[in-house]
């Protein structure tokens, strides 16, 4: 078990973040039109998997408007923006902000995905969501960088997860 901060405050989050070099998990959480989409359906394209507790938050929505700039200029590479919000609240944000560069995933199915990934936040007032993270993954889902964020109310290293791409 790993522990982070909330504002401080210590959180214990369950799982573990896949190893680098690892493959990755297989998933299958709800896309858009409440859809089972699984990571298969991203097959042969690298996948940045940008993992938060709610898109409702503002270093959540930060994470999301950077990672939809930065993903524009990427090759062959999709970024999967995994939270709890339900795929409705999901695409509100996204069509309000003219986010069309990444892709939004619920964890309202697929609860497993949680521990597989290491982001299982088990105590405090966020408990039940998933902490923040960001693992990355080639063509072939090899983990190629993972990050579990220290504090959860701060941004990830953008630079270090799109500099695994290269």
């Amino acid at each position: 078990m790993a522990q982070v901060t909330l504002k401080g405050n210590p959180i214990e989050v369950g799982g573990a973040l896949p190893a680098t070099g690892s493959q990755a998990p297989a998933f299958t959480l709800v896309g858009e039109g409440l859809t089972d989409t699984s990571l298969k359906d991203f097959a042969g394209r690298r996948k940045v998997l940008n993992i938060f507790p709610s898109i409702d938050t503002p270093t959540c929505a930060a994470s999301v408007r950077t990672f939809n700039a930065k993903a524009s200029a990427l090759e062959n590479t999709v970024v999967l923006c995994i939270s709890a919000d339900l795929p409705f609240a999901q695409a509100r944000f996204c069509g309000a902000e003219g986010l069309e560069n990444v892709k939004t995933l619920s964890t309202l199915r697929g609860r497993d995905f949680h521990n597989d990934y290491g982001v299982s936040i088990d105590s405090g007032p966020l408990a039940g969501l998933t902490a923040r993270a960001v693992v990355v993954l080639d063509e072939n889902d090899t983990v190629l960088h993972t990050e579990l964020v220290a504090e959860i109310a701060e941004e990830p290293n953008y630079e270090a997860a799109l500099a695994a791409l290269n």
